[in-house]
């Protein structure tokens, strides 16, 4: 065994959601797959500007959590690709984990390659699924998944600056799932 060898992954993975919480893992668990990505980033002057990226989850922690990844531009695309205005170029992964004692999901995001870590609490609201949290400067941040189908989703980044309810949109991600 080479001395860097590890079974990281195998004991990561999981083949499916944990039996004694399927119901609840499925607000997050009907992502699990492979997703194309349309991203667009809204600047405060209104200019808009348009990438495209990735995005994979899957079951980890004996199916308790998923564990996703979010690229702009696309793994393909990365070498040499200029940053993404606004937005950054991302490479990040998130943790989501159902909480029963708070009935809802603990989520932590974190992006080495901006430098980004945010931490927020996830339910259903409706249809949707609506994320709160703050940001490392103290803006609240709140991320939405909404038109929610089986192939499709929207995601939303939303910041308010001045922790009132002025919502700005930053970042709306537009998901199809990749063909099998």
């Amino acid at each position: 065994m080479h001395p860097f060898s590890s079974q990281l992954i195998s004991v990561l993975h999981a083949e499916r959601p944990a039996p004694d919480r399927f119901d609840k893992l499925q607000l997050y668990g009907r992502f699990i797959g492979d997703w194309e990505a349309e991203i667009i980033a809204h600047a405060p002057d209104g200019a808009r500007h348009d990438a495209s990226g990735e995005i994979h989850f899957g079951w980890i922690l004996e199916g308790r959590a998923i564990q996703d990844v979010w690229m702009i531009p696309r793994l393909a695309e990365r070498p040499n690709a200029p940053p993404f205005p606004i937005a950054g170029n991302w490479y990040g992964t998130t943790i989501r984990v159902y909480d029963p004692n708070i009935d809802a999901w603990r989520i932590t995001w974190i992006d080495p390659t901006r430098n980004v870590f945010q931490q927020q609490i996830g339910r259903p609201r409706g249809p949707d699924i609506v994320q709160e949290g703050a940001t490392e400067s103290g803006a609240r941040s709140r991320w939405s998944f909404t038109r929610i189908t089986p192939d499709s989703f929207r995601w939303l980044g939303e910041a308010s600056a001045g922790g009132d309810s002025a919502w700005r949109l930053m970042v709306e991600v537009l998901a199809q799932r990749k063909a099998a």
